[in-house]
């Protein structure tokens, strides 16, 4: 990978795919909110509106179903996707949103997808958002979802031998968080993680920001509102929990495949945090996709790329926790 910025494309589309700019054409005429102030509530109901006017796939699996699990202060939402009724791996997932937006229906269709490509039981977990509720605790919720999905694995039908964590975006960081508790036994054991094209670093400094810091879906200024939610005015973000580029110590974490979109504000988060978990000695592959946006991953069906994406996460995740590597 190239941390290095593209030159000349600074506020342009250019560089993008015939899809990417569609969907940015599309984003336009809807006239979404501003990610500002604290309009949190106009935010979250003029951007749902948006996502459930896209045409993405959502793909049949064999069984879906919503339980709640207890947490530190409170309980949260799970949604278990199963293909089949054979004990299996599972993917434990968190979604996107910047810690603020989100639920289980925002990520319900790539979880559908990550079931039918992989085979694997996927749990969508639906943590508490931000700013009522602040760093640590959408941290907190996705490890004792993990906790949860190991302790109860019998009953799921999973093999707690063989789990691994994804997200994207700010579900990328809290799938790193998890990762780095898990090491540090909060956590059960993971044998792989999945990180897509997410925000480790409250900084907003590298070149990317700058690169893509407008007209390319998530603008820097949304990422740095973002941050402020995630953290408010109290939060340590000197914590590897809150922002894993800072980690002084990523040895001994799971495999990791880290995939970023050319055309992305937070590009380099990812890249950058590849090469840190490979100067600690962990087995990363890293994939930089061109001319697509933050976020690409989870449009099946409106971004092509995704089904390009998708494909190499399920042949990681086969060999990484697959039949052969009980």
């Amino acid at each position: 990978l190239d941390p290095a910025p593209s030159q000349g494309r600074k506020g342009v589309t250019a560089g993008l795919d015939a899809d990417s700019r569609a969907l940015l054409a599309a984003r336009r005429q809807a006239h979404l909110a501003a990610v500002s102030g604290d309009a949190v509530d106009e935010i979250r109901e003029t951007r749902d509106a948006w996502r459930k006017h896209q045409p993405v796939e959502r793909v049949s699996v064999a069984s879906v179903e919503d339980r709640i699990v207890g947490v530190q202060g409170g309980t949260i939402a799970v949604r278990i996707y199963r293909q089949t009724e054979n004990v299996s791996p599972a993917i434990v997932y968190f979604h996107g949103g910047g810690w603020v937006l989100g639920d289980l229906d925002h990520s319900d269709a790539l979880c559908r997808r990550l079931c039918v490509e992989t085979g694997f039981a996927v749990i969508n977990v639906d943590y508490r958002l931000a700013p009522e509720h602040r760093f640590p605790t959408a941290a907190l919720d996705c490890v004792a979802a993990t906790r949860w999905a190991v302790a109860d694995a019998a009953l799921l039908g999973i093999d707690p031998e063989r789990i691994a964590v994804a997200g994207s975006s700010a579900g990328g960081n809290l799938a790193a968080a998890v990762t780095i508790m898990a090491r540090d036994g909060v956590g059960p054991m993971l044998r792989a993680q999945i990180l897509l094209y997410p925000a480790l670093d409250n900084r907003c400094a590298f070149p990317s920001f700058m690169e893509f810091a407008e007209d390319h879906l998530v603008s820097a200024v949304d990422m740095k509102w973002y941050w402020e939610q995630y953290l408010g005015e109290d939060g340590d973000a000197s914590s590897p929990l809150a922002c894993p580029l800072k980690a002084n110590d990523l040895r001994h974490l799971p495999p990791a495949l880290v995939i970023t979109a050319e055309c992305d504000p937070i590009r380099d988060d990812g890249e950058h945090y590849a090469r840190q978990l490979q100067a600690a000695g962990v087995a990363v592959e890293a994939t930089r996709y061109e001319g697509v946006l933050h976020g690409f991953v989870a449009m099946p069906g409106v971004i092509g790329r995704a089904d390009d994406a998708l494909a190499q996460i399920a042949d990681f995740l086969s060999r990484q926790l697959g039949d052969e590597n009980r």
